[in-house]
């Protein structure tokens, strides 16, 4: 029988936790790189998130800005202005060809994420990538795969599970749903809010406009559509677009559900049923919902209600994983489990050449979720869905949406 992907986690957590092949540069030698010494850096996204994102990799590290890409080449230029010896690029993949940089920052808009997350690894950089971590869910498994083949380090760019894996309260609750004592589940986690609907909600319709002369736009859509150019396509409203993003849900929601996917210890699996409240949705841009139900196949649910449009959510009660729904024997079976293991910044897994807290896997089911739920908003429907397999059940439309075609010559 073909082992499910939690008994494969395990393993091969397990195996690392006992043999590491560890590269040159983590130990020095000839025309390598101590993890005490300087390491080079790239940033790929200069525009909004874009610093802040080269900032937060370079935490806890010695580090020196060797090169900056974007496709607007002015901002790519004044990014580096206060690293004069700094390269500037427009094309990834020239940036990655260069040999100096160790480390690599993204922060495009989501559309880009996977082919640049794959071509870095491939390269033998280190990533941390803004959220969401992808535009589809065959995308995250790409990333996943790569980071595995070329072991190379990944952390997702939201890190709300590091204060969650430090409170005690939190960990209880990982153990609790780790040992799976609660099976059924009955426990339902809902999100009220905060999720930028309305302000990431896209434009539909507007009259095609002439790209500045500062832009690439062909290299902006990439693996996208190629759609005539109009102003809010770029910029932070690039997010009320399929083509792009997934709206607030997938731009606020990975910062929400990552950590609570931690706590609630379903970093290796997704939900297996969602439904959706929400009206027609627009082909091409983002827009309004009610509410999105996540139900795992525990039992356990998520709930994202908008509080922006629509009825609020009554389906279900708030119900918190907590200690007193347990038997004394099933607490006893929790409490006899380790502790989760601390989770390492991406400083730290750099240097020890080992998994960061939001590695790939987890970054992926992270995103699944933000996917699945907008998939329910789109589709107007219920939806089952395997999370070993991911693919949705019995359901070829839905599937479409698994696996999005990318323009020529763009590919995973």
């Amino acid at each position: 029988m073909k082992p499910s992907r939690r008994k494969f986690l395990k393993t091969t957590a397990a195996s690392a936790a006992t043999f590491q092949i560890v590269p040159r540069h983590v130990i020095g030698g000839p025309g390598q790189q101590a993890p005490s010494e300087t390491y080079g850096t790239a940033l790929i996204g200069c525009g909004g998130r874009g610093p802040g994102t080269h900032s937060t990799m370079c935490r806890g590290l010695n580090t020196k800005l060797v090169a900056a890409c974007d496709v607007q080449k002015n901002r790519a230029e004044g990014f580096a202005k206060k690293s004069p010896d700094a390269k500037i690029y427009t094309d990834f993949r020239r940036c990655l060809e260069n040999p100096d940089i160790d480390l690599v920052a993204i922060a495009t808009p989501p559309h880009w994420h996977a082919l640049i997350s794959i071509a870095a690894a491939e390269a033998g950089k280190d990533v941390l990538c803004e959220k969401p971590m992808t535009r589809f869910i065959r995308e995250g498994r790409a990333v996943v795969e790569a980071f595995e083949r070329y072991k190379r380090v990944f952390q997702i760019g939201t890190f709300g599970r590091f204060g969650a894996s430090r409170s005690n309260n939190s960990k209880l609750v990982h153990k609790i749903m780790r040992s799976g004592v609660l099976d059924p589940n009955p426990c339902v986690h809902i999100k009220k809010g905060g999720l930028k609907i309305h302000q990431w909600s896209g434009r539909p319709g507007l009259p095609p406009q002439t790209p500045p002369a500062t832009l690439d736009w062909d290299l902006y859509c990439g693996p996208s559509p190629f759609k005539p150019y109009d102003g809010p396509r770029v910029g932070g409203t690039h997010r009320g677009y399929w083509d792009y993003e997934g709206g607030g849900l997938c731009d606020m929601g990975q910062h929400h559900f990552d950590p609570m996917q931690w706590i609630h210890g379903k970093d290796d699996t997704s939900p297996v049923t969602i439904e959706a409240y929400a009206p027609p949705a627009h082909p091409d841009v983002t827009g309004m919902w009610a509410w999105v139900e996540l139900t795992y196949a525990d039992g356990f649910t998520f709930v994202m209600d908008s509080n922006e449009w629509g009825p609020r959510y009554d389906r279900k009660p708030q119900k918190p994983v907590r200690p007193d729904l347990l038997t004394p024997e099933q607490l006893d079976k929790v409490n006899a489990q380790p502790d989760p293991e601390p989770l390492l910044s991406f400083a730290e897994a750099v240097q020890q050449r080992k998994q960061a807290g939001g590695h790939p896997e987890a970054a992926h089911r992270a995103a699944c979720i933000l996917h699945l739920a907008n998939l329910a908003i789109r589709l107007g429907r219920k939806l089952q869905y395997d999370p070993d397999k991911e693919v949705f059940i019995n359901d070829p439309e839905a599937n479409r949406f698994i696996d999005v075609p990318m323009r020529s010559p763009w590919h995973l």
